[in-house]
């Protein structure tokens, strides 16, 4: 989050993010994160759901209040969709079928484009490569951001044009548009696995580049 909040600030609307519930006890940042009323999201296990049923689409709907409140004001709503950091055992173990990235999430998104549909002008798509991390390590945490021990960062952002029959739908109760929706997903996420596969294979990962 702090690396695109310095890539975008003044190029961008103020920046709002789905956060998982968990980082509001981060210092200073998560008040700050809450006072400028961000969205916190609480991912619910399978386990969870059958214990409690009535939770289950709470935190879509969390998300759909979160972008009402956005209708009349400028604003850059950003999700990662893949929900949690990239890790080889979190890959394998969700059979992702990516080399480098996790199975995306599309709630967060879909309850983006039900609430706000029209107002939408573009989805920014934006691709994060961690040199020092090394080609399979783990994203850095917050303080190894913070504390200096990254020392190259690599972003790369790309528009696009959000396709018109995607906006607008409720994705929980049309199943039709929920595959639309995961099939243009998922073919961003090819897009951001070949890019991440060619950043590798060029050497711009390399931490002494």
């Amino acid at each position: 989050i702090p690396v695109l909040q310095l890539c975008f600030n003044r190029r961008l609307p103020l920046l709002r993010f789905f956060i998982k519930s968990q980082l509001i006890w981060v210092p200073f940042l998560g008040v700050a994160w809450w006072a400028l009323d961000f969205p916190f999201m609480r991912r619910m296990s399978k386990e969870q759901l059958a214990r409690n049923p009535h939770l289950k689409g709470k935190d879509l709907e969390n998300a759909r209040k979160a972008c009402e409140k956005f209708r009349s004001i400028p604003v850059a709503m950003m999700n990662f969709p893949e929900g949690t950091r990239f890790t080889v055992s979190k890959r394998d173990s969700g059979n992702s079928p990516y080399e480098n990235l996790l199975f995306p999430k599309i709630g967060g998104i879909g309850q983006v484009l039900y609430a706000l549909a029209d107002q939408l002008d573009a989805l920014v798509d934006v691709t994060i490569v961690y040199p020092a991390m090394g080609r399979t390590g783990s994203a850095p945490t917050l303080w190894q951001l913070v504390s200096g021990q990254v020392s190259r960062i690599i972003v790369r952002a790309q528009l696009h044009e959000i396709p018109d029959h995607l906006r607008g739908k409720d994705f929980r109760a049309d199943l039709e548009s929920r595959r639309e929706l995961e099939t243009w997903v998922n073919q961003l996420w090819r897009d951001k696995d070949r890019l991440i596969a060619e950043i590798n294979a060029s050497g711009l990962s390399r931490s002494e580049a």
